[in-house]
């Protein structure tokens, strides 16, 4: 069991580093490519709809689950 530990550690480590290094890329990336104000707004958008798309389609496959299975869901 104390190899599980490392593990953990090991991959959390890599993921860090990993998103670490995509972030110094995009940021350096970025002051290369100057982007136009309505162009960042737009994408912003995008990314805000598709968030809250996921997240109404999470909602409601975890309280149909929920229901499915029995459970009173209602507040008291």
């Amino acid at each position: 069991m104390d190899w599980v530990l490392v593990a953990f550690v090991l991959f959390k480590g890599l993921v860090f580093a990993t998103g670490m290094y995509f972030a110094i890329k995009w940021h350096y990336d970025q002051e290369k490519t100057k982007a136009d104000g309505q162009a960042l707004l737009r994408v912003g958008t995008k990314i805000g709809a598709i968030f809250l798309l996921v997240l109404l389609v999470l909602l409601t496959l975890t309280f149909g689950l929920a229901r499915m299975l029995g459970m009173d869901l209602r507040l008291p």
